[in-house]
């Protein structure tokens, strides 16, 4: 189990991913947003993730570009944990390696990602095949 969250924790998750990785994948994207933002995601085809967010008003999502991905923004502390995509009725997602939690950094194998060019077709396609495939949201009741 890998758990991450924003930095005043009001975005949590926990992904399982079994068998526990000797190396995980993280794809520095190259998208000015994620340049902007240090955007490092990963993510397990076979794995389940579980998204926490205590205060769901301190929560803003923000699309851009192909407008076919959600970057899950903390408004308190403006850190992105989590990336969802809605494809074919189905909810798939990465989450952001900067967010681990007690993970060791040389587990991570670095790697730049450039998707320019990219169709919106071909763009979800990928997904499906490699993001996150079982995710669940839950609030806390206040």
């Amino acid at each position: 189990m890998i758990h991450g969250r924003c930095h005043c924790g009001n975005i949590s998750f926990s992904l399982a991913w079994d068998p526990d990785p000797a190396e995980i994948p993280a794809r520095a994207c190259g998208c000015s947003f994620c340049v902007k933002h240090g955007g490092v995601w990963t993510s397990n085809p076979r794995g389940s993730l579980e998204v926490r967010i205590e205060n769901p008003d301190q929560v803003s999502k923000y699309a851009f570009g192909t407008k076919t991905a959600d970057f899950h923004v903390c408004a308190r502390c403006g850190i992105v944990p989590v990336v969802t995509s809605r494809v074919d009725g189905r909810l798939y997602a990465v989450v952001s390696v900067n967010a681990f939690e007690g993970v060791e950094p040389a587990r991570l194998k670095r790697s730049p990602a450039n998707f320019d060019g990219e169709g919106s077709d071909s763009r979800l396609e990928r997904r499906k095949r490699n993001w996150i495939a079982e995710v669940h949201f839950t609030e806390a009741r206040t």
